[in-house]
């Protein structure tokens, strides 16, 4: 992965699409969020396509196409072979290792540093891209150490660069799609059909955005109607009404970074107030920012539009009154549900939600649920299995906050080692 002060012309990634492609949106969010440098180029007529690539007909062209320094293209590839031309994808080294840990966000990341500096062979395994939902962010200013802030793509790949340095294998665009554990081992069916071994695992996988669940949300998704902060949407966002749902910082930081692009930015927000969910110092920032409006007891009841969004319905949730408003860009950020699937035909205890249960909260009676094989309480982050750790927000409990879950990730560590001294 490239970093944007190392990065020259000469080594700049060119992206080449026509506007609301959903395709393209996905590649400028995975280099976006993976700190490439790429040069978005957009097509919308022949006399585009002949001026940029020297060929002559729009429509004959398979988009988007991706071209990497060397000149190399690639026609209307997957996220999966534009990694692999980069160099980041590959096939585990063992067969067997002390720790996996699955999730490339703050947890995950900050539990990769510290598991690989200690020594333990250690594997992390992301399925897109390294950051996880933090990555998205356009900038954190209450990370410890960065009175200035911090993206969320920089702070991850700051972190993939510390662990590697310790001899971290990250694995990109993998999953577990199944679990399994018997012997003191966690066996994981992966998604590409391989098999994933490790004595012990922390699971960081973080939540998945929720939906508005309404019925053109699919038809939209991408064409102007995206979930998370969109960072590398805000350039397009020129002279634009932007909306942003939700009232949490994940939102707060969104309107505040397409404040810098957009004519206009809206936050529709559920609730009466910021207060509840916004922290302080984004409140004071929203509040001073004069092309941020925030409306209060909202939500979007209908999406509008042909082949991309043009218009969304606004239902006040006291009056129950609507409006209806012209926008082509619609960001949602309202929260998350875990994706533990995986974890269903194990016994590993999960919550009504799906969040994983850890430590003492799996006590009933002072005593541990009667799947658990062990003389001892579970630690901390120890779920219901022995051996399988939960950090970050995937965790029920957790503080959804970048330096909780780096704090639980360190923790996990530890509580890792212990129980790997168990079962020597």
């Amino acid at each position: 992965m490239a970093n944007p002060s190392s990065s020259s012309p000469q080594r700049t990634v060119k992206l080449y699409g026509q506007p609301n492609s959903p395709a393209a949106y996905e590649i400028r969010d995975f280099l976006s969020r993976s700190v490439v440098e790429f040069l978005w180029v957009e097509l919308t007529c022949d006399e585009d396509c002949q001026s940029q690539l020297g060929l002559p007909v729009l429509s004959e062209l398979r988009l988007p196409i991706v071209e990497f320094p060397d000149g190399h293209q690639l026609f209307s590839p997957t996220i999966q072979e534009i990694a692999q031309r980069l160099g980041w994808v590959s096939q585990p080294k063992f067969k067997e290792y002390d720790l996996s840990i699955y999730g490339a966000g703050p947890a995950g990341l900050s539990a990769a540093v510290y598991a690989a500096s200690e020594g333990l062979r250690t594997v992390l395994v992301e399925r897109q891209a390294i950051g996880g939902q933090a990555g998205t962010s356009s900038l954190i200013e209450n990370y410890m150490g960065f009175p200035e802030g911090i993206s969320g793509a920089d702070l991850a790949e700051r972190a993939r660069q510390q662990a590697v340095k310790f001899g971290i294998e990250v694995l990109l665009l993998r999953e577990g799609v199944k679990a399994r554990f018997d012997n003191n081992r966690i066996y994981v069916d992966m998604a590409d059909g391989n098999k994933m071994i490790a004595r012990a695992n922390i699971c960081a996988t973080g939540v998945e955005y929720r939906r508005l669940n309404l019925p053109d949300e699919g038809k939209f998704l991408n064409r102007g109607l995206f979930y998370g902060a969109g960072a590398s949407e805000a350039p397009m966002c020129e002279d634009e009404h932007v909306y942003v749902v939700g009232g949490g910082n994940s939102a707060g930081q969104a309107a505040m970074y397409f404040s810098q692009y957009a004519k206009q930015v809206t936050m529709l927000v559920r609730g009466s107030n910021l207060a509840a969910s916004l922290s302080d110092y984004l409140i004071k920032k929203i509040t001073a920012t004069d092309n941020i409006k925030v409306l209060f007891n909202s939500k979007v009841t209908d999406l509008m539009g042909e082949s991309a969004l043009k218009q969304i319905e606004i239902t006040d949730n006291k009056t129950d009154t609507t409006q209806q408003v012209k926008t082509q860009k619609l960001f949602i950020c309202i929260g998350g549900l875990p994706n533990t699937d995986w974890a269903k035909d194990t016994h590993i205890i999960r919550d009504k939600s799906g969040y994983l249960i850890t430590g003492s909260e799996l006590l009933k009676k002072g005593r541990p649920p009667a799947t658990w094989t062990l003389d001892r309480e579970p630690f901390y982050l120890e779920t219901s299995v022995p051996g399988s750790f939960a950090a970050g927000d995937v965790r029920r409990g957790s503080v959804k906050r970048v330096a909780s879950a780096v704090g639980e990730g360190a923790m996990a560590v530890t509580f890792v080692h212990k129980y790997l001294g168990e079962t020597q």
